[in-house]
This record gives structure tokens, C-alpha cells and sequence, in this order.
């Protein structure tokens, strides 16, 4: 049984000093793939350090919705660059945000169209933040029907079933966080039961989102995995190796790694 944890901040100052014990503690709960995430230019950079640095460990490169007021002139420029590393097997977090409305709606659509022509040009896929702009999603993704399907994944879902279908018309992915796991997610396990098996990825977004029974627990860190990895198994009735194969699996094919 193995783990591919596809979303994680391995680069957050919550990990400074600590990543080799962190890694190993992943490696003792069958967690064999991490892919660690950027969200902006520095952090990106530092993912991709990371990613050199150990086995099994990837990174994506990209400037998330929060921070795209805050990017140089330069910094997507060094994105486009940073995509062509070997170690880079997708581009984000990119999307949008309207809860924290910390940039202009505009120039976040702006940023998440650039990272999805990146995505495309360079054959790899991009990772979707989304918060309250279920909407404005779908409207970035409707302004590439022509291209469709898209390859990408729809990272720590929180969306209802509606935008889950259209997510997946598109052809992206489905990931769930430890948010699955909390006693009042009903509505999301609901949702993740509607989901193809084809289209499962799990994550943990650590240092964010702690699982249940764990939520204490500070910070996250991918060996907590299997707890959402065992909710996820429970919402289709299989057992937690089985959805450990489904969701690694999915995630090599996705990531061009199988």
C-alpha cells in the first residue's frame, strides 16, 4: 500500500529544520510520493529545491489567487521558466478566491488563465485553488471549451456536487483534504461518494487541514494521509489499500509519472 500525498506545503516556515523527519515519518506510513506546492515565486523556488533534495518528493510551481497583487513583473516570467524542470509536474496553485478578497476578482482570472495556457503548452497539469467563486471556475474553464478536455485537478474540494460535474466534464481531477474527515462534512462525504473512482486524488495541504482524529495535531503533515485516505474508502464501501491504489494511481497517470 502506498500514499501519494498530492498537495502539500512542505515549503511553509512551519517545516524549517524539520523536513527530514517529516519525510521520514511519511515513508513510515507508506506515504512514497509528495507533491509540494508553491504559491508564490519564492515559495515555488523553494518547492523545487525540496523536490531535488528528495526522493519521491515533486513540485509545482505558480502564484496563487491571495498573492498575485503581491507578484513582482517578473515573477510569472520566472514561473514559465521553473515549468520546464524536470522535478515541476504541474503548475499552481493558481484559481481564485473571493472569501479572502485579497486581490482584485480581475486579476486573479487573469493570473488563472495564464497559468492554464502555461499548463497547456508545457503538458502539464494545473492545480486549482478555489473558495467561494464555484462560478467563476467554471467560467475560466468554459473560456477554453475548445481545448477541453483540460488536464488538471481541483485541489482540497469543498464544492458541491453541481460543481463537481462540471469540474469533471472538463477532465479534471477530484481532491479531497482532512476536511473530508470532520464530523460536520456530511455534505462533502455525500459529494465524494458521487465522484468516478478515476477522478480521486487525496492530499493533506498540511500545515492546513489536520484530519480527524488528529485536528490538534500542529503542524499537518502528509503521514497523517491515510485518515482521509480511510474516510475516502469508507464513502465507497472498499478498504483503505484499495484506495490507496485508486488514488496513487490516478495521480502517477495524471502527473505523467506511470
Amino acid at each position: 500500500m502506498n500514499f501519494f500525498d498530492t498537495h502539500a506545503h512542505l515549503n511553509a516556515e512551519q517545516f524549517d529544520g524539520s523536513l527530514v523527519d517529516v519525510i521520514a515519518r511519511a515513508r513510515e506510513e507508506s506515504v512514497s510520493r509528495i507533491n509540494v506546492v508553491g504559491t508564490t515565486l519564492s515559495d515555488s523556488l523553494r518547492a523545487v529545491q525540496i523536490a531535488e533534495d528528495f526522493d519521491g518528493v515533486y513540485a509545482t510551481v505558480g502564484i496563487q489567487p491571495n498573492y498575485v497583487s503581491d507578484a513582482g513583473s517578473g515573477d510569472f516570467d520566472s514561473i514559465i521558466e521553473l515549468a520546464d524542470r524536470p522535478d515541476v509536474i504541474a503548475v499552481g496553485e493558481t484559481g481564485m478566491d473571493r472569501y479572502w478578497d485579497r486581490a482584485p476578482i480581475e486579476l486573479q482570472r487573469e493570473f488563472f488563465c495564464k497559468h492554464v495556457e502555461l499548463s497547456l503548452r508545457v503538458g502539464k497539469p494545473f492545480v486549482v485553488h478555489m473558495r467561494n467563486c464555484g462560478d467563476d471556475i467554471v467560467d475560466v474553464f468554459n473560456s477554453f471549451i475548445d481545448r477541453k478536455p483540460l488536464n488538471g485537478v481541483m485541489h482540497s474540494f469543498t464544492g458541491d456536487e453541481c460543481l463537481a460535474e462540471k469540474c469533471i466534464e472538463f477532465g479534471l481531477h477530484i481532491s479531497f483534504a482532512g476536511m473530508l474527515t470532520y464530523k460536520k462534512s456530511d455534505d462533502l462525504r455525500r459529494v465524494a461518494a458521487t465522484i468516478p473512482m478515476d477522478r480521486l486524488l487525496i492530499e493533506t495541504d498540511c500545515p492546513y487541514l489536520s484530519p480527524h482524529p488528529h485536528r490538534s495535531h500542529r503542524p499537518n503533515e502528509p503521514a497523517l494521509i491515510r485518515h482521509t485516505a480511510a474516510c475516502l474508502a469508507e464513502q465507497f464501501g472498499v478498504s483503505i489499500e484499495k484506495m490507496a491504489d485508486v488514488t496513487t494511481s490516478n495521480a502517477l497517470r495524471l502527473f505523467g509519472l506511470d
